[in-house]
């Protein structure tokens, strides 16, 4: 798209917020005042010194919002990515984020539910019910939450079981895709001093990705929760708030799409297999199975609140959850058999997390003060594998510039006694079995100091120790990626003989020389004998034995500890206008890599070696077996103003992280290395208008400037290189997000419109993928209208991304295939209605 259509669009919008409400000039509005409590302290947002956003309930309702991944539509800081089953989800706050498809990484956002830490996104994709709002916090958080957050915090927020009426209500859902939502629930009290309420939810769509092999669509929904809660209020002092919730996931996601074919494209289809070539928005794909991902979340919260005398307050929130992910998927992404359907690409995750926390808050003339502490204590269980199917083995032979039956496998198998047949197997392959163990303790503090003359300082501090054992059990039964690179120093040997005895027979040069040992792969400009044609087949050697940890030389512990702190002054300009100048710190604590790209350090190899743990491991890498902690800065200043129609936010900011903890997908497994330095220097602007009862306009809007400061040890295109002093790829200079709702009467019920509009301007999608092949543009439109009446019933007509936008969410160098790169489409054009009935 033009920067002209670009302007263009952003213009229209503009245009349509200042013209629209001029048709109702004569009733003039005065702006709701929004309510945030992600500080710990009930403040309005225009009040709070922080760059907060809050979505309300009902812009999530008129939004379509369904779970938390689709709040990007209407926070532009916030990016979410949707990765390769319905589990993988990454979010991204002013680009800073990381954390899917690697159970060992806990994301840099933290996201919150009812006041309890999420630990992995997957947990967080409830469709969730009954939300009064939700709050995203941009930056490092630490000091008001005891679970550091280094990039920002989701807060989301429920609402409390009703001790004064019953009330319910039962909604349902038809959109296209056959797609059929029913939700439910019931709130009211039990008692004088007791509350209930209990909902449901069922959510199903058929997939709009179409597997030309014959197999069920991609793209599908399948999933359900149940949620209660009770509330005891015994006395005005004590309240207490039990939470229980269970969902489960059983769908076939998600779509990839081939964007460029490589050299290995013709292999493919010379073995029966098939792939739509060179068409990321095809919307169709060819797969030998339909992939499973199964994911259940279940948990228990309680919360104490006890009021000492007004004097203080003091809350204890206790959980426990667990988290459980099976999923399998055709990771090659075409028809031919390559990956076993069994458990080709299996991931078996079991998390149980439990947290405690309390927090002591109150207030006094001059100050507003908190303290806490917090313990988290996790557990993981992991199984992971990649095991190669019946078309392998012929798909390598073609690769080793053979026909099946007749290729340099056969030479190799000959040589070495072995078989025919014998590598590539069915059945072979890499399994890795881990376990992680994490414990974490925080104590933290904030106080919040009336200066006078409409000054406020605020300070607080954060200490964190973070612990983690962990156990790799790696088993690989690959035959061909345990060969030394002996073997084919003698089987080029073999083959260039062979080659000059066919020429010459008899010739005594044909016999063994120095250059038929030759250690360098023939190229166009170095031909044999004075090179080895064989060590190009090096880069089937897809998965290379791993060493088992711990061990003599690794101990598979991390131990990480740090304080954070926040300085803040915020002044009070006039009664509408606030200012604000901070800086804060935030902590992530190590994070291991269990994918099976958990290899050694480089600094232990001669540890290793000396230990003789590296004997009977050929062909052994040398990477990172976790990433060190995670350190965030940033300085903001800040500027909010509220008036009786307009509500305006302002800040700008200059965010780091030291050792930014960064995971690329390689092809067969996970890199999780340390950029020395990350930073984005930014501006943030959000406005609110309302000049009437009838309309409200919003413009947000987020500029960046990210750089690589220092990242020596990338993974790029080709391999390795230093990516020091350039633009972090994912990142948009400039994201937009534009609504507009008008209200208006259609006969004895009352109506809306709303429009939305979102963009981000083109950015190339990851590191490792050429920018020709995978950037990103977005330029969506989403709209809705709905009728309410005097009797409860309401009907909403939804549409998103009406325009049909199409875009990439991310891309990687594509599985075994070596030269190609897929990635993943966003959702295509979707409508629907939806109708409601409230129970008083």
């Amino acid at each position: 798209m033009s920067a002209f259509k670009v302007h263009r669009g952003l213009l229209g919008i503009v245009a349509a917020t200042l013209v629209t409400p001029v048709i109702a000039q004569d009733n003039i509005s005065f702006i709701e005042e929004i309510v945030v409590t992600s500080t710990k302290q009930a403040r309005t947002l225009q009040e709070v010194p922080l760059a907060v956003t809050v979505v309300s309930a009902e812009e999530l309702k008129q939004s379509q919002i369904l779970d938390v991944k689709d709040l990007q539509f209407l926070v532009p800081s916030l990016r979410v990515g949707q990765l390769q089953s319905s589990g993988n989800t990454n979010f991204f706050i002013r680009g800073f984020g990381n954390g899917a498809n690697n159970a060992g990484i806990e994301p840099s956002v933290g996201v919150f539910i009812d006041g309890v830490y999420r630990s992995r996104s997957a947990s967080a994709l409830n469709d969730l019910p009954n939300l009064e709002r939700i709050e995203v916090l941009r930056g490092p958080q630490s000091t008001l939450f005891g679970k550091n957050a280094s990039a920002g915090v989701i807060s989301i927020i429920t609402a409390k079981p009703s001790l004064d009426e019953t009330t319910g209500s039962v909604s349902l859902t038809a959109g296209d895709y056959n797609q059929f939502i029913v939700k439910g629930d019931v709130n009211g009290p039990l008692s004088d001093t007791v509350g209930f309420s209990l909902s449901g939810s069922y959510n199903q769509r058929d997939g709009y990705y179409e597997n030309l092999a014959g197999g069920d669509p991609l793209g599908e929904l399948n999933r359900y929760g149940v949620r209660g809660q009770l509330l005891f209020a015994p006395s005005d002092a004590l309240e207490v708030r039990v939470i229980a919730d269970y969902s489960n996931f059983d769908e076939a996601c998600c779509g990839v799409a081939n964007l460029q074919s490589g050299p290995t494209a013709g292999a493919i289809v010379a073995i029966g297999g098939n792939l739509v070539p060179n068409a990321p928005f095809a919307y169709q794909g060819y797969y030998d199975f339909t992939p499973v991902n199964e994911v259940e979340n279940s948990g228990a919260s309680v919360q104490f609140d006890y009021d000492f005398n007004d004097s203080a307050t003091l809350t204890s929130i206790t959980s426990m959850r667990n988290l459980a992910r099976f999923e399998n998927g055709d990771v090659d992404f075409t028809s031919a058999a390559l990956i076993d359907p069994s458990s080709g690409n299996l991931t078996d995750v079991d998390i149980d997390t439990f947290t405690q926390e309390f927090r002591l808050a109150g207030s006094t003339e001059r100050l507003d003060w908190m303290v806490g502490a917090y313990f988290f204590d996790e557990k993981i269980d992991q199984r992971t594998g990649l095991v190669y199917g019946p078309g392998f083995r012929p798909y390598a032979d073609i690769l080793s510039q053979g026909v099946p039956g007749n290729s340099i496998l056969n030479v190799f198998e000959l040589l070495g006694g072995m078989t025919p047949g014998t590598l590539f197997g069915p059945g072979q392959g890499l399994i890795e079995l881990s376990t992680m163990d994490d414990q974490a303790f925080s104590v933290f503090a904030q106080v919040d100091i009336d200066l006078g003359d409409r000054a406020t300082l605020t300070l607080g501090a954060n200490y964190t120790e973070d612990e983690k054992d962990v156990n790799f059990n790696s088993t690989q039964t690959d035959v061909f990626s345990a060969l030394p690179r002996a073997a084919f120093q003698a089987v080029g040997q073999a083959v260039i003989f062979n080659a000059l005895e066919t020429a010459d027979p008899g010739n005594p040069a044909n016999g063994p020389t120095a250059a038929f040992l030759s250690t360098i792969q023939c190229s166009a400009t170095n031909p044999p004998p004075a090179c080895n044609p064989v060590f190009g087949l090096q880069a089937l050697q897809f998965l290379p034995p791993n060493i088992s940890f711990p061990n003599s030389v690794e101990t598979g512990n991390t131990k990480d500890d740090d304080t954070t702190w926040t300085v803040r002054l915020a002044f009070d300009l006039t009664d509408d206008v606030n200012v604000y100048a901070s800086a804060g710190t935030g902590f992530k604590a190590s994070s291991w890599n269990l994918s099976r790209d958990s290899r050694p350090f480089a600094s232990d190899q001669q540890a290793l070696e000396d230990a003789g743990l590296t004997a009977g491991t050929p062909n052994l890498n040398y990477t990172q077996r976790y990433a060190q902690p995670e350190s965030a800065t940033v300085y903001e200043l800040g500027l909010k103003g509220s008036w009786d129609t307009i509500a305006m936010n302002l800040a700008i900011f200059d965010q780091e992280i030291e050792n930014f903890q960064s995971n690329i997908f390689v092809g067969t497994g996970f890199q999780l290395l340390n950029a020395g330095k990350q930073s984005t220097t930014g501006l943030e602007v959000d406005f609110r208008w309302q000049p009437t009862d009838s309309f409200q306009g919003t413009l947000a809007a987020t500029y960046l400037d990210p750089l690589y400061d220092s990242f020596p040890t990338a993974s790029c295109v080709g391999g390795d290189c230093d990516l020091s002093g350039t633009k972090p790829p994912g990142i948009s200079e400039l994201s937009v997000v534009a609504s507009g709702t008008f209200n208006f009467n259609v006969g004895n019920a009352s109506a809306f419109i709303r429009g939305e509009y979102i963009y981000e301007d083109e950015v190339r999608v990851i590191e490792n993928v050429p920018a020709n092949v995978a950037s990103r543009e977005v330029s969506t439109f989403n709209a809705s209208f709905g009728l309410a009446w005097d009797n409860g019933f309401e009907a909403m007509l939804w549409g998103r991304n009406l325009n049909n936008d199409e875009y990439l969410l991310s891309a990687f160098p594509s599985v075994a295939q070596s030269g190609s790169y897929s990635g993943y489409p966003n959702q295509p054009a979707t409508y629907g209605v939806t109708v409601r009935k409230y129970f008083d």
